[in-house]
């Protein structure tokens, strides 16, 4: 059954029937330009920027109007870019009809200004988190993280990118034109009906999270990058509610992983394929020197509960046979003489190490799911759900409730958090840390496991995480997650104070 709320959402945005077979690709769009999301910078605006949160409408398909929601905009937001060392104001105003938050996902700041589920702002309010920048240039993300209304916001347009600077970056010579050899790529799928956008609503999307049938970069369909015929740095953000991505080129080039979550690698990886998860971000450099067009495609959808064996952070995709691929971007070199060629840097930054033998806990995680949502929604299996003890989507057992706090950890503290899933892949967020994969089912990490992350896919064999906590959460907690957005929704998160 649909909460009055859902409803509400459901009334306006359009709702539609989601199978458990696979999608049909809605009639292709006809191939347009990559909308480039304003870049606002916080340094220029005085460090003191405006956001506001508000309803509108979004033509994805010409012709065809959808109800969407977005910041500054009708739909998603400005890309902000945040300098490291800086205090930087931001007034978000809620023109919505429904409470909302913004979480600044990655930003190392205390709970209180994190913008979860405690932030709430009103609709008619304004929210003033004053953000302390003290971490390494990195793309983050921003979104929005009401407890039970994450996911249809999300979905509805509620995200945006979150760039840190700093002079060590700015040193390497990395491309940083904006929107020209710099782009950010928020990658989606949305599902929609006669060319307009509806919210996927019954007990498979609740098991498997919101998928579409249309692939989105920035909000557009069948988008067409001009570029220059030289490196280009890519920004991937998966802004999906659940889709997983597996990232190659149609003709197989290599390209340059350069930055994870948590900021730049140490040295470039080079690779031919890259998975990324929602809430995961990626940078990466790729070479259109030749000149010759060349498309991002993603390999088919593979997370479905009971299908984990199928894939993950192994080192090796899923299927990404040319047959098998989904077109996301195609990438148009501009004509002329290609610039001079440029050297991916050998080296990128030196990363102060924690060690494992500086842990002083090890905390154990099990994200849990049941088969419940099949049958009825929240009501679980057999009717089965929160009020009968039995929890279809929940961690270690419990699934969330605001004011219970299940962890309690020590500032400036290290830990290992061992964490597992059950049925299906998904990616775990913690909120406020950064940390690293120590291993993945008692074996060394994956080669996409390297750098500081915030975000990782797990799976039943467990994966080992070094935490350590620097950002104190007192007055208000900060979340651990899947960050499939309706399992997040629908109990699978948990809390803890730093102290």
């Amino acid at each position: 059954m649909l909460s009055r709320r859902t409803f509400v959402t459901a009334a306006a945005l359009g709702v539609g029937a989601f199978a458990a077979t696979p999608l049909r690709q809605t009639a292709a769009a006809e191939p347009q330009s990559l909308k480039i999301p304003e870049l606002i910078d916080a340094r220029r605006a005085g460090q003191s920027l405006a956001l506001k949160v508000q309803a509108g409408s979004s033509e994805f398909f010409p012709g065809q109007v959808s109800r969407t929601l977005g910041y500054n905009g009708s739909y998603l937001g400005p890309v902000i870019r945040v300098h490291r060392g800086d205090d930087v104001e931001i007034a978000v105003t809620n023109a919505l009809g429904e409470d909302t938050t913004v979480h600044w996902h990655g930003l190392l700041i205390p709970g209180e200004m994190d913008g979860g589920p405690h932030q709430l702002i009103r609709p008619g309010m304004t929210w003033r988190p004053v953000l302390s920048v003290r971490q390494p240039a990195a793309t983050l993300f921003y979104h929005a993280h009401v407890h039970e209304r994450t996911a249809e916001q999300v979905y509805s347009g509620l995200a945006g990118v979150l760039l840190v600077t700093d002079e060590e970056e700015q040193a390497l010579g990395l491309p940083s034109e904006y929107g020209v050899d710099d782009l950010p790529l928020v990658l989606q799928d949305r599902q929609f009906e006669n060319g307009r956008l509806v919210i996927p609503q019954g007990g498979v999307s609740l098991m498997m999270g919101r998928r579409g049938d249309t692939l989105l970069v920035n909000g557009t369909p069948n988008p067409v990058a001009v570029v220059p015929r030289r490196l280009v740095r890519l920004r991937f953000v998966n802004g999906s509610n659940a889709r997983v991505y597996d990232l190659a080129f149609s003709d197989d080039r290599a390209f340059h992983w350069i930055a994870s979550e948590g900021g730049l690698l140490e040295a470039p990886v080079e690779l031919r394929s890259l998975t990324l998860a929602p809430g995961e971000r990626a940078e990466v450099l790729a070479d259109f020197s030749d000149g010759r067009p060349v498309a991002l495609e993603t390999g088919p959808e593979f997370n479905m509960p009971m299908m984990m064996g199928r894939h993950m952070h192994s080192g090796a995709s899923a299927d990404l046979s040319p047959r098998s691929r989904e077109h996301i971007l195609a990438f148009a070199p501009q004509a002329g003489v290609a610039a001079p060629r440029a050297v991916v840097p050998q080296r990128l930054v030196s990363q102060a190490r924690v060690e494992a033998a500086q842990a002083v806990r090890r905390r154990r995680f099990v994200l849990n799911m049941g088969m419940g949502g099949m049958m009825g929604g929240r009501g679980g299996m057999m009717g089965a759900g929160r009020g009968s003890g039995m929890a279809v989507h929940a961690i270690n057992g419990q699934a969330f409730a605001m004011q219970r706090i299940d962890e309690q950890v020590r500032l400036g503290d290290v830990e290992i958090w061992e964490v597992s899933a059950q049925m299906m892949v998904h990616p775990f967020h913690i909120h406020g840390v950064h940390f690293r994969v120590l291993s993945r089912g008692g074996a060394e990490p994956a080669v996409r496991d390297q750098g500081l992350r915030d975000t990782v896919v797990v799976q039943q064999e467990p994966v080992e995480l070094l935490v350590r906590f620097t950002q104190p959460a007192l007055k208000a907690p900060f979340m651990y997650h899947c960050h499939i957005l309706e399992h997040e929704d629908n109990g699978m998160m948990g809390q803890f104070t730093v102290s």
